[in-house]
């Protein structure tokens, strides 16, 4: 029992520590109206281990706040990441593909609102729903099924057997 918990603080903090580095040196790239978060692709993570709930949730938390962003976008940005993280969890029976799609479709109707209301973004909701969205599709969709896919090859990298969906 004790060495399980011990093992899930341990992947969770692992998550939380890449999705900040990832996070911090891709900053020119993490923020913005026009954004390709790589660290996101951890997103699929989940599927894997239900660690990387609160290692993704801890991850975004600190990566927003190295990262210079405002209260708002700390708060809602990692509570979007807390939900998609939940749902790909929920999901996790299903393929890679589905299993994407919550923080590809979180972010691009959370991110716009903040980018408007919290920086004074000025462009319409609908268009960084887009632009936001292809970013998520790019990390979460392409690299995060990507990072799925070596990961299945490799189920001993978390500890257990995954499903081969």
């Amino acid at each position: 029992m004790k060495k399980n918990r011990v093992l899930f603080l341990t992947q969770a903090a692992l998550i939380a520590a890449l999705y900040v580095v990832i996070t911090v040196l891709g900053a020119a790239w993490s923020f913005g109206q026009v954004q390709i978060r790589l660290s996101e692709m951890l997103t699929i993570l989940p599927v894997f281990t239900p660690a990387a709930i609160p290692g993704l949730f801890a991850g975004c938390l600190i990566g927003n706040i190295l990262g210079g962003a405002v209260l708002p976008d700390i708060v809602f940005g990692s509570l979007a990441t807390l939900a998609a993280a939940l749902l790909t969890y929920a999901l996790r029976r299903k393929s890679l593909v589905i299993c994407c799609i919550p923080p590809i479709a979180l972010n691009a109707a959370v991110v716009p609102f903040v980018l408007k209301y919290a920086y004074g973004v000025n462009l319409p909701i609908p268009f960084m729903m887009l632009t936001v969205g292809a970013g998520e599709l790019i990390s979460a969709g392409v690299l995060g099924v990507l990072l799925g896919r070596v990961l299945k090859k490799n189920p001993r990298i978390f500890g257990a057997e995954v499903s081969q969906h």
